[in-house]
């Protein structure tokens, strides 16, 4: 194939690929402190959309139980910000999710080595608890808490953006997925959610967030519940009908009458967010991934 220089990059044919001159470079030093930090902050700072949802369920909740567990969450809340310390004891397993611009070149180091480098100055430097184990059967502990679990999605242009999420896993062991038959509709879908959340009972600590993922296939309909619980809180669902479902699903949930910490009360869940994807027309998966009320997650920009 014929292949010559030109202004933009690179000519291969018709096709002109962006010549590494020209690509925004971006050092790995760069990304391991970003990761670091963000580790730190999500695990001392919850987000500010999860604090006003939660101060808006305290003023509307009527069973002193729930009032007096919400008011106390509110405090953890302010110590765990005003002293810089963890909000809970379980610093969780970190999930980043990476969007990467395709006119981005990442130099002096690996990527991936960056992250978890980023992942294990923070939580040494933090004193954040290490929860990860090198080997799921061998129970070995990994020391640092790496490696984190990481997501890439390319992007066009020179943008690069994470997302840290250190999840609990007393939440993260919450989580369901079914392949439900076509024939059962959107009311299926309601039905194992529901009872997803109903069996969950007080494990994940509520209240909570309900990541849902609907479509793709076995593997990508777990990865939607996930992102799900990274869309704030203050953003419903783009799409008025899956709006209406979510609007519907946290009010039959908030019906349950679990409650904060499982105590009874009108606060089960903060909200319920569905994420979906096309799907094959023999199937219909279904995933449910919960966050605690410590719904953590820290957005950063290079």
């Amino acid at each position: 194939m014929r292949k010559k220089d030109c202004k933009e990059g690179v000519l291969l044919g018709n096709i002109i690929f962006p010549s590494i001159l020209n690509m925004r470079k971006i050092d790995c030093n760069e990304i391991t402190k970003a990761v670091k930090n963000a580790c730190m902050e999500a695990n001392y700072y919850i987000p500010e959309d999860v604090r006003l949802v939660l101060e808006k369920r305290y003023g509307e909740e009527t069973w002193p139980m729930a009032e007096n567990i919400l008011e106390r969450i509110k405090e953890n809340i302010e110590i765990a910000r005003k002293e810089k310390m963890p909000l809970c004891q379980d610093t969780g397993m970190v999930s980043v999710f990476v969007e990467i611009g395709q006119d981005v070149h990442i130099v002096n180091g690996n990527l991936e080595e960056a992250i978890n480098e980023g992942v294990r100055q923070g939580y040494m430097e933090g004193y954040l608890r290490k929860s990860v184990v090198k080997d799921p059967l061998n129970r070995t502990n990994t020391n640092d808490n790496t490696p984190a679990v990481i997501n890439y999605r390319i992007v066009p242009g020179d943008s690069f953006k994470m997302i840290i999420a250190p999840k609990g896993f007393g939440s993260e062991n919450m989580s369901r997925l079914k392949m439900l038959r076509p024939a059962d509709g959107v009311q299926g879908v309601k039905d194992f959610v529901i009872k997803a959340v109903e069996e969950a009972g007080a494990n994940p600590c509520p209240p909570i967030v309900v990541g849902v993922g609907i479509g793709g296939t076995f593997d990508k309909v777990a990865s939607l519940a996930k992102k799900a619980l990274l869309r704030p809180l203050s953003e419903r669902n783009e799409d008025e009908f899956y709006r209406r479902l979510e609007d519907e699903l946290l009010q039959e949930i908030n019906q349950l009458g679990i409650g904060p910490q499982g105590f009874g009360g009108k606060t089960t869940a903060l909200a319920v967010n569905i994420e979906t994807f096309p799907t094959h027309i023999a199937g219909l998966p279904v995933a449910v991934n919960i966050n605690c009320h410590v719904a953590r997650y820290k957005e950063v920009e290079l």
